[in-house]
């Protein structure tokens, strides 16, 4: 196997200049990560489980994107650099597809929505993908979903459990309110019949004695830890919201206008980004991996080893729009895209893992977690992961002491192994676990 065919080819054409500028141009065998639990055994542990006879890997290619976050840019990009799309021109959704690109299986791992540049911009940039006819996953992720159940929150009964919601979007949706005001409201008589402010303060924000009854209701369905997360969590973000929107220009009512328009944009079928949550799946299983947004706690991990992918699948998009918001947001299905392995969190031990490998999953492929130096393998509680949220968008890479916006993919592959492409690390890595041959160049 040639040494470059490791890295994707991509045209050195005049729309792809910048973008060729950022990545690797050499390859590396997969280094071993100290900051990893048990680090000397993460490689060995995978090589050792990919050569049992239940592994499997994907049919095709997948190529894995995650967490591009409100970054147009970054998300065309990194498709540019795994060899998926060619640019046509300077713009946004200027893009086709390559010959790779049609037959490769695009899984987008989530968090589409939040923090920037553009939310709209990412949604139409990813709605072209869709008119492209590509092969395209879309995972859950927790900003997004966190989205849909601050808008469904405002129309439906304010019960303690969700009438906290909205707030809790917190600042990073403020920049998409603005934008859709700027581009559906600014010019129009959108106050017309519109409530108050202080109406509007009352319709987003949670009853006074919020704070005093939510642990009584969420008591028994969340831990003791979680419970104390969440009013510490909301008790920052009620105390800012305001803030961040006034910050933002933006007065309560301006606020509760554009979510009015998000509700029509995103609940009505007549809506731009009605397809965005009709589209979405909670977990894509394709041979012996598992993606999603997040990870898994032992619920899950059984639930899907009983009842299979599908189900879990239908759980999700049954629950997401018809059931109480509260039972949705705290439950192990939830936890599948918003765990971080915290205390908080629905806890994954042995008994979950032990599930996972009666389902036949040997490896969980996800995003969420922020990587700084290129995609990371890691073992939790005796279950592979590989870690691919390589920190896309130009507002976190702004905070986080890294340079513009960010371009990268995970590439999986029966013939080439597992591919970490990323403009944060030197080279790219490879790893390929139970595949005949060495690899080429490699000590």
């Amino acid at each position: 196997m040639a040494e470059q065919s490791f890295i994707p080819s991509v045209k050195a054409q005049e729309f792809h200049h910048e973008i060729l500028a950022r990545l690797p141009t050499e390859w590396e065998s997969w280094p071993e990560d100290s900051t990893s639990v048990n680090h000397e055994n993460v490689l060995g542990t995978f090589a050792k489980r990919s050569r049992k006879k239940d592994f499997t890997w994907p049919k095709a290619p997948i190529v894995f994107l995650s967490d591009p976050h409100a970054d147009a840019e970054a998300f065309e990009a990194s498709l540019v650099a795994a060899g998926v799309a060619e640019r046509h021109g300077p713009h946004q959704g200027e893009f086709v597809l390559t010959r790779f690109g049609k037959k490769a299986e695009i899984i987008v791992g989530g968090d589409c929505l939040d923090k920037g540049p553009s939310n709209l911009s990412m949604l139409r940039s990813l709605a072209h993908l869709y008119r492209l006819k590509a092969k395209v996953t879309l995972l859950a992720g927790n900003h997004d979903l966190r989205l849909l159940m601050g808008l469904l929150s405002l129309r439906r009964e304010n019960d303690i459990g969700s009438q906290h919601l909205f707030v809790r979007m917190g600042r990073k949706v403020v920049p998409l309110f603005k934008e859709v005001f700027e581009q559906y409201l600014a010019n129009s008589r959108w106050q017309n019949g519109l409530p108050s402010e202080e109406e509007c303060r009352t319709a987003l924000f949670p009853d006074d004695d919020w704070f005093e009854n939510f642990p009584f209701y969420s008591a028994g369905f969340l831990t003791a830890e979680g419970i104390d997360r969440e009013l510490s969590k909301m008790a920052s973000k009620i105390e800012s919201f305001e803030l961040h929107c006034a910050n933002a220009n933006l007065t309560l009512q301006q606020v509760y206008a554009a979510a009015m328009v998000c509700r029509a944009l995103f609940l009505k079928p007549s809506g731009e980004f009605y397809w965005f949550f009709k589209k979405m799946q909670l977990v894509r299983q394709d041979g012996s991996f598992l993606f999603l947004h997040a990870g898994l706690d032992d619920n899950m991990a059984e639930l899907i080893a009983k009842r299979g992918i599908k189900y879990a699948n239908r759980a999700f998009k049954k629950n997401l729009m018809s059931q109480n918001l509260f039972h949705f947001y705290y439950s192990p299905l939830a936890n599948t895209f918003r765990t971080k392995y915290r205390d908080a969190d629905l806890p994954l031990t042995r008994r979950g893992t032990k599930a996972t490998k009666k389902a036949g999953i040997h490896v969980l492929v996800h995003g969420h977690i922020n990587q700084h130096h290129g995609q990371r393998i890691t073992l939790k509680n005796g279950l592979l992961h590989i870690e691919a949220d390589i920190t896309l968008d130009a507002h976190s890479r702004e905070k986080e002491g890294l340079a513009g916006y960010g371009v990268g993919v995970t590439l999986i592959d029966k013939k080439r192994g597992i591919i970490g492409i990323s403009c944060d690390h030197p080279k790219a890595k490879v790893f390929r676990p139970g595949l005949r041959g060495k690899l080429p160049g490699a000590q």
